[in-house]
């Protein structure tokens, strides 16, 4: 009988839960206890391995009724279930239980699983602490474990630790060329990940889906369109473009390069697309100023059958609604994504109608509707009210915001720097100083402005009055050069933007070595004449560089595209002709994209 209901479990195991439990019944009737090993592992296994969710709390009772639960698969089944449903204290608490019990040990299979437990919880101590377990029960040496353990460190953030485990690897897979370029990629050194990509290539190893994946998101990070599109041109090579993921990837780094046009032809070249491909152009065409087209997409997109807008699709679409000014657009669309579609809003999308309001100078009615939102407010969401209040003059509301921002967020420089802006701007230096010296006491530093450019599949970085390139000499050249040609198109320094309190001359002085200009001034000595010009700064564009590089685009005759923190800018013959926001919530994050609309 025991064979009978083992080979019913294989039979209907994984078609649902109600299947499972009519054989668990059949088994009970029919005197198979639940306490025989051999039932018990049978049937957690198939629970486990359902689909969507595992019931986890029904696996594991059927779990403690097993007298003696001898059979590893059993543990390392359970374990399984708990990571990949991300439960990870079950998993790491049932890991310890099985060590006391001294019923089995560990094998070659449970570190993996319990690894990426660990990894979700993004403890990299107790990582750390794990692996060193792993070393001590002599598995370190697996690539089983050594490929967990690349991810564990990735996904906490420690590419160091991750690439040492990499770099003592005897044997490299591509899953553990994969870990350690998407590591870098999603922890802030895209450089090291596309280094690491022409390793492979020099090694002979081809690149799959995952790779591209990770490169292209690397590319994106720092808007290196050129290696990304080498990517794109390998893609079509080795029959990669019909790889969904891998293009909604490419459509992200097209918007975020600021190529448009490239994302819109991508997509209408897509052979299949989901909503994840409508939901990325939708964001990229925001972003990049084309709000009314994001819109009309939007409706497109309503019109093809099967396919449903989700949570980010909307916060793209009240995105393009506040950088349009279109208020009463935004809040009817609002009402659309909870009323017609049951999407729930989420922070993001209190933000964005919180931006709405601020954009369009109604900060009053911005605040008041952040005290009616049936959540706690963020920092972001007060971040954006601060920055409103700024941009409009309302320092007592500014005020409040700093207050509530410093209760939710005390140490990050922008705020104290945004309302220090505010009070140079009205000549209050006193306010300065005070604030200054506020930053001073609670030992908080100012982030350095840095500019990225791409030459010759090399990232370049800039930092203010940065002399550390090898071509200085020729770059400060031609910031002179640059200087003295805007002069004569009637430029004059926006000094006002220098927020301290010295004299005029040296306010200039200082606005001459902002990041994006030395860039600028290298682009222009290193690639052709008329070629386009693509800069991406970690920090928002001063209104001083925003002039010059409007007048150097003319003087030049160069389209430039920068991408600071906050927004793109579009300059061409003199003229901004395209200026919008960057969402500054992970929108574009292909992995969320793919979790929420799939």
């Amino acid at each position: 009988m025991l064979d009978k209901c083992i080979t019913l479990l294989q039979s209907y195991g994984l078609s649902s839960l109600k299947k499972l439990k009519q054989v668990h019944a059949f088994s009970i009737r029919h005197g198979v206890s639940i306490t025989n090993p051999e039932m018990g592992k049978h049937l957690i296994f198939y629970l486990v391995s359902l689909p969507p969710l595992p019931p986890m709390s029904y696996a594991h009772k059927i779990f403690s009724e097993i007298e003696k639960p001898f059979n590893v698969f059993i543990w390392n089944t359970l374990i399984r279930g708990y990571a990949e449903t991300g439960d990870s204290v079950s998993a790491l608490s049932l890991f310890r239980e099985m060590r006391a019990s001294g019923l089995v040990e560990p094998d070659t299979h449970t570190y993996p699983f319990l690894l990426k437990a660990v990894a979700k919880m993004a403890d990299v101590r107790l990582g750390e602490t794990i692996h060193s377990v792993v070393i001590r029960s002599g598995f370190g040496s697996l690539i089983f474990a050594q490929n967990s353990l690349l991810h564990l460190y990735g996904n906490c953030g420690d590419v160091d630790s991750a690439y040492k485990v990499f770099d003592e690897m005897p044997v490299k897979d591509l899953v553990a060329w994969n870990s350690v370029i998407n590591g870098f990629a999603e922890n802030g050194k895209p450089n090291e990940a596309l280094g690491l990509y022409s390793e492979m290539g020099s090694k002979g190893i081809k690149p799959d889906g995952f790779t591209i994946v990770g490169l292209l998101s690397a590319c994106a990070k720092i808007g290196a369109l050129a290696l990304g599109k080498r990517v794109h041109v390998y893609m079509i090579k080795v029959g990669l473009t019909g790889n969904l993921h891998s293009c909604n990837v490419l459509l992200d780094l097209y918007a975020r390069c600021g190529r448009v046009e490239e994302a819109k032809t991508l997509f209408s070249e897509m052979v299949e697309k989901n909503s994840v491909s409508w939901t990325t152009l939708i964001v990229g065409l925001a972003v990049n100023g084309f709000g009314k087209e994001a819109i009309e997409l939007f409706k497109d997109m309503e019109s093809e059958e099967g396919l449903l807008p989700c949570e980010i699709t909307f916060v793209g679409i009240l995105y393009a609604c506040s950088h349009c000014g279109m208020v009463d657009e935004g809040f009817e669309y609002f009402r659309r994504m909870r009323d017609e579609f049951k999407i729930e809003p989420r922070i993001e999308h209190f933000g964005c109608m919180v931006d709405l309001l601020a954009r369009a100078g109604e900060v009053k009615k911005a605040y008041e509707y952040i005290m009616t939102m049936p959540m706690q407010p963020n920092v972001v969401i007060w971040r954006t009210l601060l920055g409103a209040c700024t941009v409009h003059g309302d320092s007592d509301l500014a005020e409040l915001a700093r207050i509530k921002i410093l209760q939710l967020e005390p140490n990050h420089s922008g705020d104290y720097v945004l309302l220090s802006n505010m009070y140079a701007s009205e000549q209050r230096w006193s306010d300065v100083q005070k604030i200054r010296k506020q930053m001073l006491e609670d030992g908080v530093r100012k982030v350095p402005g840095h500019s990225l450019v791409e030459v010759g599949n090399r990232v370049h970085e800039f930092l203010m009055g940065d002399k550390s390139h090898p071509q200085s000499e020729l770059i400060y050249a031609k910031l002179k050069e640059m200087s003295d040609r805007l002069r004569v198109e009637g430029y004059v320094p926006q000094i006002s933007n220098v927020y301290v309190d010295v004299e005029e001359e040296e306010k200039e002085n200082a606005l001459v070595y902002h990041s994006e200009k030395i860039a600028i001034a290298f682009m222009l000595i290193s690639t052709p004449e008329r070629s386009p010009i693509r800069v991406v700064k970690n920090l928002r564009v001063c209104a001083d560089c925003h002039l010059a590089i409007k007048l150097v685009s003319k003087v030049y005759d160069r389209e430039i595209v920068v991408r600071d923190r906050s927004r793109f800018h579009h300059f061409k013959d003199g003229i901004r002709f395209v200026q919008s926001p960057i969402i500054d919530v992970p929108t574009i994050a292909i992995g969320r994209l793919q979790h929420f609309c799939d």
